[in-house]
């Protein structure tokens, strides 16, 4: 099964909508992302991110709550620091 992971903007650079990247955050660890499927993501926002590529932007709430269910059903593999079951993205 493929899943879309939410996590927090912190960082982006780039101009050209094709060519943007972000850092982001899922509950304090760090990814480079492409923003080429959510150009209008800006720092703060919650992006729903699929190999590497923000798909879509979320609303906080919606962000946590997903990313509970993926943590409760055990989805979240290198995607937590390790032995921490880190609470929201």
């Amino acid at each position: 099964m493929c899943l879309a992971v939410p996590g927090k903007v912190i960082f982006v650079q780039g101009e050209d909508p094709l060519l943007r990247y972000a850092r982001v955050s899922f509950a304090g660890v760090i990814k480079n992302v492409s923003l080429t499927c959510a150009p209008e993501a800006k720092i703060g926002d919650y992006v729903l991110v699929h190999v590497g590529v923000a798909i879509s932007i979320v609303d906080q709430k919606d962000a946590e709550e997903t990313y509970e269910y993926l943590r409760q059903m055990g989805e979240l593999d290198g995607l937590e620091p390790a032995g921490q079951g880190a609470p929201g993205p």
